[in-house]
């Protein structure tokens, strides 16, 4: 995942850029959410698109948008550019990311697991792999060059798309418009990926305002910003430890189950947060918090492909896209705004209970489907 590792490093180069510009930190924050944003308003139709002409254009057109929103501050370092950047970036990667997870999950249940597991994986690798080249390459090269570096990633992706370009699967029929628009009301109507959809909102909504709320702990009880540093690369190293796990875990625990756990220990965590300010302890809760987040991904997106509508999967990934690009746009802004009225601990503890009440219905689901499967057929 290449193009990832130029998102992960975009952000920080973008706003570290921003700042060495003497940009306010109202504005840093806003090319901050122009990575999100506008995949917020297109990864749907985005889906539909690939839907109905397949993954190959998308692929091209995704890995073309995020070399050229990467490029241009190299050629023209400026305000302008860093917002051409974060847009580029931003929806070259949704058009991708919608692309891949469809081409994916078009395999047999216990192969899409397995696809969606390994890339879960690469995923932990780029995200930590895109930031550490950025930062290096800002303290070494400069900002600049920093930019030039990151567009070598989807220039090799362009390179491993063209030798891959045959092997991609074509739509089965001439594409075509269809005569009566889908609906999203058509799409949720379906309870199963209904309840999918919303276990992703409370996982994805933990992710975001764990990266979101442990700096501003970190900050109200005294710590360093190494230090802070440290706590959040214990979370990115457990979803790597556990994601290199996943194939084991994933023969002998269902995809439901696997969700509820990533409910229950995410809330246990955000539960604990409050209580401590010693670091080694903060750094094991961050660590629990990784371990459960990082299992439940490749479970959301199997399930997801499972229950979707026939010929409209890429639509299903499209619209979870959108709901997690939603969650990184508004839960920071809300998040601020509540941490600036009462204190950041109500947050941690309405997080808890948030994430509680997911894992029971998780657990509820997970139940009442090894019942279906343990009753005798007629």
């Amino acid at each position: 995942m290449l193009n990832h590792v130029v998102l992960t490093g975009g952000r920080i180069a973008v706003s570290l850029a921003a700042l060495s510009m003497g940009l306010s930190t109202f504005m840093v924050g806003l090319l901050m959410a122009m990575f999100a944003f506008l995949p917020m308003l297109l990864s749907v139709r985005a889906g539909r698109l690939i839907d109905r002409i397949g993954v190959g254009r998308p692929l091209q057109v995704g890995t073309a948008l995020v070399s050229v929103g990467a490029v241009m501050p190299f050629i023209w370092p400026a305000q302008v550019t860093l917002m051409m950047a974060a847009v580029g970036i931003g929806i070259g990667f949704m058009f991708y990311q919608v692309a891949t997870q469809n081409l994916l999950g078009q395999a047999e249940p216990e192969a899409r697991l397995r696809n969606f597991s390994t890339m879960a994986l690469i995923l932990s690798m780029s995200g930590f792999g895109g930031p550490l080249l950025a930062g290096l390459s800002i303290d070494h090269l400069g900002h600049r060059y920093a930019f030039g570096l990151l567009t070598l990633a989807p220039l090799l992706s362009a390179g491993g798309l063209f030798l891959l370009w045959r092997r991609l699967p074509r739509p089965a029929v001439e594409p075509k418009r269809p005569a009566v628009p889908p609906r999203l009301a058509d799409l949720l109507a379906t309870p199963a990926l209904r309840r999918v959809l919303m276990a992703n909102v409370v996982l994805a909504a933990a992710w975001d305002t764990h990266t979101f709320l442990v700096p501003i702990f970190g900050v109200s009880i005294g710590l360093t910003a190494t230090t802070i540093g440290l706590v959040l690369a214990a979370f990115a190293g457990a979803t790597f430890v556990i994601r290199l796990a996943l194939p084991i875990i994933q023969r002998r625990v269902r995809p439901w189950s696997l969700i509820a756990f990533a409910m229950f220990g995410a809330g246990a965590a955000y539960m604990l947060y409050p209580w401590f300010t010693d670091v080694a302890i903060l750094t094991m809760i961050s660590f629990g918090m990784g371990l459960a987040l990082g299992v439940s991904q490749p479970s959301i997106l199997a399930l997801l492909h499972q229950h979707a509508p026939q010929g409209r999967a890429a639509e299903a990934v499209g619209l979870r896209t959108a709901m997690v690009n939603g969650s990184q746009v508004t839960l920071p802004l809300a998040a601020g705004a509540v941490a600036a009225a009462v204190g950041v601990a109500p947050i941690f503890g309405a997080c808890a209970l948030a994430l509680a009440a997911g894992g029971w219905t998780a657990r509820k689901v997970s139940v009442a489907a090894r019942a279906k499967r343990s009753t005798p057929q007629e």
